[in-house]
């Protein structure tokens, strides 16, 4: 299964907090691009924003490169993976909360940390783990 990375728009990806048009975290972004280029990784964007904010969030992430598997969403990996599940349990194995391996949000974690994960390792450990 790729290795899943979950990750915040506003305070994360940019300056600020909604309604603000912050500036880009070039570090964050440029991290979460090395993510996508291992081949390894499906990256989400998981945001409060919604509608006309969600579209012009997902916009300015374009502009910069930024491209993703999946919106407020999961991954089609995780997708996949749960829908499998559920018809092995015949119980929906599912919530509201998408499913992630890392969850990168300004309010949960030291941005400062992700910075410093090494990308090859992390996405060969999960890469290994059980299917």
């Amino acid at each position: 299964m790729a290795f899943i990375l979950s990750v915040d728009f506003d305070g994360t990806l940019v300056e600020g907090s909604y309604p603000e048009k912050g500036a880009f975290k070039t570090n964050i972004i440029d991290k979460v691009k090395e993510f996508a280029t291992t081949g390894q990784c499906e990256i989400v964007l998981w945001t409060c924003r919604e509608g006309k904010a969600l579209e012009e969030a997902v916009s300015r992430c374009k502009e910069v490169g930024l491209t993703f598997d999946a919106i407020n969403n999961n991954s089609p990996t995780a997708a996949r993976w749960i829908e499998n599940e559920t018809k092995k349990s015949g119980d929906t194995f599912a919530g509201r909360k998408i499913y992630a391996d890392f969850y990168v949000d300004d309010k949960a974690m030291n941005l400062d940390v992700f910075l410093k994960i090494n990308i090859e390792e992390t996405c060969k450990n999960f890469a290994n783990r059980e299917k």
